[in-house]
């Protein structure tokens, strides 16, 4: 059952992205960035954490899932490390995807040819 409830959740956010794609005159790039945006806010007043114990990876994989990370990771750095834990705490709890992202960009980057886009 966690296979499946990871399933219909995690398709579920990718149909919003879809629809707000088709829909809307909205940029990907403001797309992606009001998800991340989404997972902060849900995380900040506690309808993230839920979700993502029922759905698991389906809630935790999509963008959103980053900005819930990103989240918890403040509100633990500023239980333990105060004001400065705004500044830390994200990045902090965040760092494992944000190196991956950066290191797999920099294959994706080394093992292709760059061109024009037509």
């Amino acid at each position: 059952m966690d296979y499946i409830n990871a399933f219909w959740v995690g398709g579920l956010i990718c149909v919003v992205g879809q629809i707000l794609i088709d829909k809307t005159k909205l940029t990907p790039a403001r797309i992606l960035t009001g998800f991340v945006v989404a997972g902060v806010i849900l995380g900040a007043v506690g309808l993230y954490k839920p979700l993502a114990e029922f759905a698991g990876a389906g809630a935790s994989v999509p963008i959103s899932g980053f900005g819930y990370v990103m989240c918890e990771g403040v509100k633990e750095a500023l239980a333990q490390d105060g004001a400065l834990g705004i500044l830390t705490g994200g990045l902090t709890s965040a760092a494992g995807g944000i190196a991956a992202a950066i290191f797999f960009g920099l294959i994706a980057a080394l093992c292709t040819k760059s061109g024009d886009k037509f």
